[in-house]
Order: C-alpha cells, then sequence, then structure tokens
C-alpha cells in the first residue's frame, strides 16, 4: 500500500516527495523515516503517532518506512508532520480520500487529486504554526497546486497570496474530515488590508539638530547609507529610530519579498505583509553568520531581515572588523551568497546602512564641556577600526554635536514625521519617474550618474576642487553626485547646481576621519 503527497523544503526550492511504504510481512513493528532529515524530522515519528492515537486512529502496527526524496538533500522542520500523518492513515485504509472539488465549482485549470499540506502536529492532534509557509505556498501555486492546508496560526501569512485556496485547520482530525469530504473546511479569504504600521517614534520628538534633520530627510529621500560620529547622549540612536517613520511604506511586491524572508527565518517580531520598512538593530556583538546569514541549514541574517528596509549599527567600531568587511559585497549588489560545503543559497539584501560611533574611545573628543581623556594613539586606533573601503561607502558622514539641557528647554518640538515624509515621498516621485518605478538615487548606476546627475558648469568646478584637495576616490566622486542629486529633488530642481555640490561636500565629514588628535 502507497500513499504520494507532495510538500517542500523550508526553503522551498525543490519539490519533495512523502512516500509512505507500509509493509504486510510480519514482524515486529517498526517505525522508522529515512532521507536525510534533521532532528526535527526524526522527531516527527513520536509526534505522528500521538497525534494520530489521540485523535481517534489506530496506528498501524506493521512495518512503516517513510522516505523523504531526493535521499540526497537534507531536511529540516516539522512541517512534514501533517502530510506524513496523512499519508499513514490513506496507506492503512482509515482514511478514504474523496474528490473534493467535484463538490465545488469546476475551477478552469486541473487539480491534483489531493491538496498541498503543511503543519506540525502536537501531540494531542492540534496542528501547530511553522516557518517559511509564504515561500511554501509560492512553490505549490508554481508547480500546479491551488488547494493549500495550513494551520490556523498560519492563516494571515497564508492569505497574502492570491490564486490559491487557503484552508485553515485546528486539528488533524479536522483535516481528515475535509480530505473525505465528511465536514468541508471553511476557505480562507485574501486579506487585502495591510496590518497596522508598527509604532514608531516622532520626529517632533528631536530638539535642536537642524543638521541631523536635515541629513535624514536626505537619506529617507534617496536611500543614502549614513555615518553618524557624536559623543554619548547627543542623540544619534534617537535619531536613527525615527527614520522609519519619514521613509515611504513598501510596495505590495517589496512587503511579500520581506514577508517572506521573516518566513523562512522564523521571525515572528514582524507581521505579515507589513508596509512599513525594516528597522534591524543587532548587537555589536553580533557574529558574522547572524549578520549575512548562514549555519548548517543556511538562514537569512540581519542584513535580509533589512531587505528594502534600514540596518542601524550602533557603537560601529565595537562591532569586531571581520563583521564589518562582510558588509561591503552586499552594500553594492543587493545580495548575499552563503556558500556551504553541501550547498549554496542567496539572500537579497538591499538595505539602507545607518550606523553610529563614538569620535574616540572616551567619547569625547570635541565635546564643548567635557574633555577627552585619550591620547593620539588610543584615537587614532579606534578610528582604524573602521577601514578605508567600508567608510568610503557612506554617502552621507555628519558630527552630531551635544545640545545643552538649558538649551535644550527652551526649544520647542521639532517638524514632525508626517510634514518631513511628505518631502520625502515627493522626492522619490520624481526619482521614480525619472529611474523607474522602486529605483531611488542611492542605487543609480554610474551610466545613469552621468546622464542623470551632470552638475552645471559652476557645480562641477566646485566638485573638481573637493577631489583634489581631499584625494577622493572616484566612488566618493559618485556618491557626491548622487547626494547631490537627491538634494536638487527635494528642491524641485532639474539641474544640480553649485548649492547642491557644496550641501553634498559638506556631508561628506572628510575631517572627522583626519588625525585629529595630532
Amino acid at each position: 500500500m502507497l500513499a504520494r503527497l507532495c510538500s517542500a523544503s523550508l526553503r522551498g526550492l525543490d519539490a519533495e516527495a512523502v512516500d509512505v511504504e507500509v509493509d504486510l510481512s510480519k514482524g515486529l513493528p517498526c517505525w522508522s523515516l529515512v532521507g536525510l532529515g534533521e532532528a526535527a524530522v526524526r522527531e516527527a515519528r513520536d509526534r505522528v503517532r500521538s497525534a494520530l492515537v489521540n485523535s481517534g486512529f489506530e496506528f498501524p502496527l506493521r512495518r512503516i518506512t517513510v522516505n523523504l526524496s531526493p535521499a540526497d538533500r537534507r531536511k529540516d522542520g516539522s512541517h512534514f508532520d501533517l502530510p506524513i500523518a496523512i499519508g499513514l492513515l490513506i496507506a492503512s485504509g482509515q482514511l478514504n480520500v474523496r474528490d473534493i472539488t467535484a463538490l465545488q465549482q469546476p475551477a478552469p485549470a486541473p487539480l491534483l487529486p489531493l491538496p498541498f499540506m503543511l503543519g506540525e502536529l502536537a501531540l494531542d492532534g492540534r496542528l501547530n504554526p511553522v516557518s517559511g509557509v509564504l515561500p511554501l505556498i509560492m512553490f505549490a501555486r508554481k508547480h500546479g497546486y491551488r488547494d493549500i492546508i495550513v494551520p490556523t496560526g498560519n492563516i494571515d501569512e497564508a492569505t497574502a497570496i492570491d490564486d490559491v485556496n487557503i484552508y485553515p485547520a485546528a486539528t488533524l482530525l479536522a483535516v481528515a474530515r475535509h480530505l473525505s469530504a465528511h465536514t468541508i473546511l471553511a476557505k480562507a479569504t485574501l486579506k487585502e488590508t495591510p496590518p497596522p504600521p508598527i509604532m514608531t517614534a516622532d520626529m517632533a520628538d528631536v530638539r535642536g539638530q537642524q543638521q541631523a534633520r536635515r541629513v535624514l530627510e536626505i537619506a529617507a529621500s534617496g536611500a543614502h547609507h549614513l555615518l553618524m560620529t557624536g559623543s554619548p547622549g547627543a542623540g544619534k540612536s534617537m535619531l536613527a529610530q525615527r527614520l522609519p517613520g519619514i521613509m515611504p511604506p513598501l510596495t505590495r511586491e517589496q512587503a511579500m519579498d520581506v514577508t517572506r524572508i521573516y518566513s523562512i527565518a522564523g521571525d515572528c517580531s514582524r507581521p505579515p505583509m507589513c508596509l512599513q520598512p525594516p528597522l534591524r538593530q543587532p548587537h555589536h556583538s553580533a557574529s558574522d553568520v547572524a549578520m549575512i546569514g548562514g549555519g548548517s541549514n543556511p538562514r537569512p541574517g540581519e542584513i535580509s531581515k533589512a531587505h528594502y528596509g534600514l540596518l542601524f549599527l550602533d557603537e560601529l567600531a565595537e562591532h569586531r572588523r571581520v563583521v564589518l568587511e562582510t558588509l561591503r559585497q552586499p552594500l553594492e549588489d543587493g545580495k548575499v551568497r552563503v556558500a556551504r560545503a553541501a550547498d549554496s543559497v542567496e539572500f537579497p539584501a538591499r538595505f539602507q546602512l545607518i550606523a553610529a560611533m563614538n569620535p574616540c574611545p572616551c567619547g569625547y573628543l570635541g565635546h564643548p564641556s567635557r574633555p577627552c581623556r585619550c591620547n593620539a594613539s588610543q584615537i587614532n586606533r579606534y578610528l582604524s577600526r573602521i577601514s578605508g573601503p567600508l567608510l568610503d561607502r557612506f554617502d552621507l558622514r555628519i558630527h552630531v554635536p551635544p545640545v545643552e539641557h538649558e538649551e535644550l528647554a527652551r526649544m520647542q518640538q521639532g517638524e514632525p514625521s508626517s510634514a518631513i515624509a511628505k518631502r520625502v515621498m515627493a522626492a522619490r516621485d520624481i526619482q521614480y519617474r525619472r529611474l523607474g518605478q522602486g529605483k531611488v538615487n542611492g542605487r543609480m548606476t554610474t551610466r545613469e550618474i552621468e546622464h542623470y546627475a551632470r552638475p552645471d558648469g559652476e557645480g562641477a568646478k566646485l566638485l573638481d576642487q573637493a577631489m583634489r584637495h581631499f584625494s577622493l576616490s572616484a566612488r566618493s566622486y559618485h556618491r557626491i553626485l548622487k547626494v547631490a542629486r537627491t538634494i536638487a529633488d527635494l528642491a524641485a530642481s532639474e539641474q544640480i547646481n553649485r548649492n547642491h555640490i557644496a550641501e553634498a561636500l559638506q556631508y561628506r565629514g572628510e575631517a572627522l576621519f583626519e588625525q585629529r588628535a595630532i
């Protein structure tokens, strides 16, 4: 007796065939699972056995072999539980699958005999939610499946995909009744309304710091990478955490890509299909695997979870150098390839890097009222933790000065995020019309820079003088033009002039990393 169900690996890359073979020969009962399953897959034997018995079914007292093919590819995750259990019920004759589609309206496309199903079984037969649902359903739809059974806990994520029939189920018994056409599961409806945005702090809370507020507006408008230096308590982290509130919302396609990443990673910290750009803030003790992704079975890292959003690295100089250097290639390519001996996988990583650091080890170099306790050697050693190639990838580099408490008490609230977001969206619309939907100035190619970011005569002369004075690289030259193009877009100016170039040069912060202690 053989029941064949179609499932998929967690990453949704290749089809997996789950074969349940029941050996009718006499002998001691044996329940084995083969096919390079990880610990969570091997433990399915105990979960499935208990779930079947506690759901009122009999566990077959025969020799049972569950084969997860292809046999040479590793499998992990608990989403195989439900297909294995249904396969056992069919193979042992306890479940007679009827043609459910005959009871419903005929579909234009040919339907498969069994629905695509996934879910983790609790010992009492309940279906627990699993990770990776969104890419699995997209994989199933690609291969012709239209009826899909998922745990009720995954309904929000599953209903984000159209052109499929989602049947949420709470228990194994409910799935068995559905397949036998005894009690049909209610089909879930497609959720059109996006979840509410994650609560973010407002720019109105920032008092003073006019230059920093202006730079945040430019960074949000053109998706430019930003580095802020300043003494402890100057407001660097406060400013960075308010940046998502002024950024344009994600499109539905972008939100789906981000949801897929979080689903694969098993991270529930972000609601499915949320339109607010993600903000990731890894601690400076994070490893390179945690940052770029990896592991024995590769999972997305922090840079992939920040896809279409922000990666905020506080205390930049405290991060390990090997971790910081791994960011250089993803910053340019918008993706990262994780290679292991058995497999290689590519994750998207089109993120905007926002970093903050102190100007010296004690943090008070250049402070107006507190003296710095560091000597020149300590300062130079501290600043050298940030390599030149990584530093060159920041389009904007500013110093955030401290605000005295007397001045802070006299200041009124700043401009709210809603007002700044309108100007940012207007600048983004100009970029979309010029470069194409979703393309921003921070991602312009060299050819696009030469075509769309050419300054006038006075602006070109000023930029040439700055290139010679600061010995800037070709990458710096292009990044200055990108920032100037964004500044011009915020001013609704078609031509980049001398003022735009001057402001862009002001935010390069070349003096921040000179040997100021000498």
